[in-house]
């Protein structure tokens, strides 16, 4: 077995005979060493129950009491992975905004979360770093980061009362309206309503494929990528809903502008891409 194929999920209920540390607890009983462990814990893979919620531990050195529960999640696969370092737009004392570049997740699993964008500016910016609305693995672009919990629930109310204007750029396979028209994408997604507007920008005949812009009234799960397949039009590069033939390139998708009310001043914000960080026909 290669260290690259290592895997290892361990539950250890702390007792009287296997008091201390983390560290030293899950070492005497799952065949990592302190190292591998503690590279684990920083990097999100370690959970512990204490009876009042399942939390992500990191600290290494953290005496455990008995009846707390650890839970090790190690895949050497995936703590072996490195993300893209994203760039910041505008910092501001509440929230920040962001460029994703692509690969980057909005969101960690059990088996760690050092390639989200929030723990990277956890640790880069040693600020706290909240999520309020996400950007698939694949899709590049403009996000907000909510930097104290007041912050996060009042984009979260802004995003729900769909105060929030969000743009996209894509690429995708076709002539896209050859009348020049922007084009209402309504069909429902998983049984709820969900509606884009696009629009073509500029098509390259030699290529067969179209830049568009996109703007979302409603913010399904893959709801462009779904609507765009729909009308007949998949996104280049896209591995889960596209034809399989345009895979030499990630997927084809920014959020390319931001514009909301400033819950804490109250000005209108606008923030754009710079051309150079579009998708590109």
């Amino acid at each position: 077995m290669t260290d690259d194929s290592l895997i290892v999920e361990q539950h250890l209920v702390i007792d009287e005979h296997n008091q201390g540390n983390a560290v030293d607890c899950l070492h005497s009983v799952c065949g990592l060493s302190k190292q591998q462990i503690k590279s684990a814990m920083a990097k999100g893979a370690l959970w512990q129950d204490s009876g009042l919620g399942v939390l992500r531990l990191r600290r290494a050195k953290k005496i455990l009491v008995p009846g707390s529960q650890l839970h090790l999640y190690y895949d050497q696969r995936i703590l072996s992975k490195q993300m893209p370092a994203p760039t910041c737009i505008a910092n501001n004392s509440d929230y920040s905004i962001w460029f994703k570049p692509y690969g980057v997740y909005c969101q960690g699993s059990k088996w760690g979360d050092h390639c989200t964008i929030n723990r990277w500016i956890e640790q880069h910016l040693d600020r706290p770093a909240f999520i309020v609305h996400r950007l698939d693995r694949a899709t590049t672009g403009l996000i907000i980061i909510a930097h104290s919990k007041f912050a996060a629930a009042a984009f979260s109310r802004i995003f729900q009362d769909r105060q929030i204007t969000k743009h996209y750029r894509a690429i995708v396979q076709g002539y896209f309206s050859p009348g020049g028209d922007s084009v209402t994408l309504n069909t429902a997604i998983d049984g709820r309503s969900a509606i884009s507007h696009a629009r073509p920008i500029h098509f390259d005949q030699g290529k067969n494929r179209s830049e568009i812009e996109v703007h979302i009234e409603t913010g399904r799960k893959h709801q462009i990528r779904k609507h765009l397949l729909q009308a007949g039009h998949p996104i280049v590069g896209d591995r889960l809903y596209g034809p399989g033939d345009d895979w030499e390139q990630n997927l084809q998708l920014c959020c390319s502008y931001l514009s909301f009310t400033c819950p804490f001043d109250s000005s209108v914000k606008h923030y754009r891409l710079d051309a150079d960080l579009l998708p590109r026909l």
